[in-house]
């Protein structure tokens, strides 16, 4: 998945698969996250977002399912 880098103090890149509604997180440490059945709306939000984690933090970690992948 390609992602996109960000300027945030946690977050390094973000991607989105619209096939199948997967959002993957990169963070600074090198840990990476997908998150399951995110919509396109989320995406757009975050990536819109003046602090990518503070998003993160409110619309999307504890309301979608994740997964380590590194």
């Amino acid at each position: 998945m390609n992602r996109i880098s960000v300027n945030s103090s946690n977050i390094s890149a973000i991607g989105y698969e619209s096939s199948s509604n997967i959002l993957e997180i990169e963070f600074n440490d090198g840990s990476i996250y997908q998150y399951s059945n995110v919509p396109q709306g989320e995406y757009d939000g975050i990536m819109g977002a003046s602090s990518h984690g503070q998003y993160l933090h409110q619309h999307i970690r504890d309301r979608y399912s994740y997964k380590k992948i590194n």
